[in-house]
């Protein structure tokens, strides 16, 4: 039987990331994929590695990641959020290097919708005059 040491939920615009923590060597899993195949762009598979390295965790624990919702910036930023959530539950003293870092902060900002008569959100159609 597998012991999970922390769980985590990130969230990120509309992506909910739920991240297991367990003993390992530093194998990252996203959704049955290696970090590096799910997110081919490096600056998202390092977003998510970020708690990792504030807390030198590198190469201690096993991550397991079911990620779902949303586009892939999104998903990576809560993977990130939930990652740094589930570091705390593992050790209390990552708290304040996470917290100091802002990985503990749920970014809660959303795509505005759109208004009927406009558009987009904001942008209004061409004015012609004549």
């Amino acid at each position: 039987m597998i012991k999970n040491l922390g769980l985590g939920t990130g969230r990120r615009k509309t992506s909910v990331a739920r991240v297991y923590v367990r003993d390992g060597g530093g194998k990252i899993t996203v959704n049955g994929k290696e970090l590096n195949l799910y997110f081919p762009q490096a600056e998202h598979a390092q977003m998510v590695r970020q708690p990792l390295m504030v807390t030198a965790c590198e190469n201690k624990f096993d991550i397991l990641i079911n990620v779902y919702g949303g586009g892939s910036n999104g998903q990576a930023a809560a993977c990130r959020h939930g990652l740094a959530r589930a570091l705390c539950q593992v050790d209390q003293a990552n708290y304040v290097s996470l917290r100091n870092n802002g990985y503990l902060t749920r970014d809660s900002r959303r795509v505005e919708r759109k208004k009927y008569g406009l558009a987009g959100a904001r942008r209004r159609f061409q004015f012609s005059k004549r």
